[in-house]
């Protein structure tokens, strides 16, 4: 029987990508949406006001952030009640069916106030979707690899993300350098929506034969078991993703607006010296997951953790000199420090939270701080320039949350040594 199970059970690579695609298709959507937000402004809202319609646009952007953490506990409980397999069925479909629908909705001068509130109502979706897909996607994968290949695995699984930004972002590039003004306005936009089905029906595909892993026998709901019995670990989990929210939503998506308002860096040379610095990202969150694998977690993610410490606000001091190529050096630094904690965090805060409401648990304590502290940071980063009249505070806040990040270690570093400890 062990030999069948053994045959039976899915590749490494086959569970790799599984996993991941679910990731790449959520954050290839939420890039393209933030690429294309004028023209969906101009598509839902009515046309008297230019600036209410890119508003508005970005206004249903953050419904997606905002519905997050319900969506983490939607789907969390499926995951711990009913199997990780399922919770991802539910978490692609959830996508790329809304993203196919945004790309044939009828705009508002056709269906008139119908349009912006369907769109909200297919936003709300994708974002509970989001706040469920990353945490059990990333449970799932860790689970099924190999001992020896645990954090790789991990790192593969939040790699995706990146990916789906870097495909998102590629292929709103390419359609802006291909077609005109006009065509992108009446049309073109909706292109990369509508191949979301495709790349949800291939997720359907690789997911459709996984095993369906642990699961919650327990009456009592799963939420209602994490918070009743493992809060700290869930506070834990979410000091630790304070790196995550901060530092990418700084460094990754806000440092773009930073660099054209205190440098006057054009918007084409800030994006592309971000994309740049997001390559190198990937490829380090893959060097991390390797690392993690031999030497350990806690030890890559406690060496970032205090570099980010000690070369926050000096890198900011570099982007103020305002020269491209020293920003370069300076985001990829970043994209180094940043990369290693990121690949490294997936092992280590799936192995050392609550089997039984794993998914719960961490979908919980990750979106709390991605949908609160992320959303906030460029709000508080932009507050704290204009309070100190400092265009470095930014750097301070990266490397207080940090702080806090390196802090929260400390209890899993004392879980493990006492087990190394007992006989």
């Amino acid at each position: 029987m062990s030999t069948k199970n053994a045959s039976a059970a899915p590749k490494l690579p086959v569970v790799l990508a599984a996993g991941a695609i679910g990731n790449i298709l959520e954050w290839f959507d939420f890039a393209v949406y933030g690429y294309f937000a004028v023209f969906i402004g101009k598509t839902f809202f009515p046309p008297s006001d230019p600036t209410a319609q890119v508003i508005g646009a970005f206004g249903i952007f953050a419904i997606g952030y905002l519905a997050r953490p319900l969506g983490g506990v939607l789907i969390g409980h499926i995951g711990d009640r009913h199997g990780r397999k399922y919770a991802m069925t539910v978490s692609v479909g959830a996508m790329a069916i809304p993203t196919f629908l945004m790309g044939i909705l009828p705009g508002y001068e056709v269906i008139g106030i119908a349009a912006p509130l369907l769109l909200i109502l297919l936003r709300t979706v994708q974002g509970l979707s989001l706040g469920g897909e990353y945490t059990t996607s990333m449970i799932f994968m860790v689970e099924h690899a190999p001992p020896h290949r645990r954090s790789f695995a991990g790192a593969v699984a939040v790699s995706g993300g990146i990916i789906g930004i870097l495909a998102g972002s590629g292929t709103g590039a390419l359609l802006a350098a291909t077609m005109s003004n006009e065509a992108l306005a009446a049309w073109g936009w909706r292109l990369p929506f509508l191949s979301g089905l495709a790349i949800g029906l291939m997720g359907l595909f690789l997911r459709r034969h996984l095993p369906d892993g642990q699961r919650n026998t327990e009456p009592t709901a799963p939420l209602m078991q994490t918070l009743r019995n493992y809060p700290w670990q869930v506070l834990n989990i979410a000091l630790l993703c304070l790196v995550n929210a901060v530092g990418f939503q700084l460094i990754f998506v806000y440092l773009v607006s930073w660099l054209q308002l205190i440098d006057k860096i054009p918007p084409v040379t800030a994006l592309e010296i971000n994309t740049t610095s997001m390559v190198v990202l990937l490829v380090t969150i893959y060097i991390a997951g390797a690392l993690a694998d031999r030497l350990g977690n806690l030890p890559v993610m406690a060496v970032s953790a205090f570099g980010i410490v000690l070369l926050a606000v000096p890198l900011f001091h570099v982007f103020t000199w305002g020269q491209p190529g020293l920003i370069l050096v300076g985001q990829m630094a970043f994209a180094i420090l940043l990369g290693l904690y990121i690949g490294a965090q997936p092992g280590l805060i799936v192995l050392h939270s609550p089997k039984a409401v794993r998914c719960t648990a961490l979908a919980v304590g990750y979106n709390i701080t991605l949908g609160t502290v992320g959303g906030l940071s460029p709000l508080m980063a932009s507050w704290l320039i204009t309070r100190l009249n400092d265009a470095v505070a930014p750097g301070y806040l990266v490397s207080g949350m940090t702080i806090i990040s390196f802090i929260a270690l400390w209890p899993i570093y004392r879980k493990e040594r006492g087990r190394l400890k007992s006989p």
